[in-house]
């Protein structure tokens, strides 16, 4: 098929509830938002969540920067909550470019947010245009393509239990 596994289920599982462990003792006295997003963070959010031993709430940001493999520049946020008064801390799949997420950080901050914290499944730090703090990391990767584990390339691949190194060769897309 053309996609060799990067990072295994296994290694994933372990990794989210790591995380979850250091969120949860981080913010055991705070009323704690999780703002995924989507589409890509819609499993790791998932599965994080059901990780932390604290009282939090979930919603969505709806952001699209991506033109088939590479991103845009350009970054449209479709739909964005209230923030006001809240510790905030978002979910992401990947981050790339630094672009987008920092954009996203910045309206956060706008909007009134008490705090804005970090947590993404991958970095990718050869590509990034931005300097970007991330709070809680699972994994850094290589300057690959990837898929799996809500990463998608033309909405397909989101459902793999791992993240797989897509090549170019083996995919066919209609």
């Amino acid at each position: 098929m053309g996609i060799d596994v990067l990072i295994s289920e296994q290694r994933i599982k372990r990794r989210v509830r790591e995380l979850a462990e250091e969120i949860s003792s981080e913010y055991k006295h705070k009323d704690l938002l999780l703002l995924g997003i989507l589409k890509g963070a819609f499993i790791f959010l998932a599965d994080l969540v059901r990780a932390l031993n604290i009282p939090s709430r979930c919603d969505f940001i709806k952001v699209r920067s991506y033109v088939e493999r590479e991103s845009s520049g350009k970054i449209e946020i479709d739909f964005f909550p209230a923030v006001e008064g809240e510790d905030v801390l978002l979910v992401e799949d990947i981050i790339d470019t630094g672009l987008t997420i920092n954009r996203i950080k910045e309206e956060i901050r706008k909007s009134g947010a008490k705090s804005v914290r970090l947590c993404a499944l991958l970095d990718k730090p050869e590509r990034r245009k931005e300097e970007v703090s991330i709070d809680y990391l699972g994994f850094s990767i290589p300057n690959r393509f990837v898929v799996g584990y809500g990463l998608d390339y033309n909405e397909r691949f989101r459902n793999l239990p791992y993240i797989g190194v897509i090549e170019d060769a083996g995919v066919k897309v209609r």
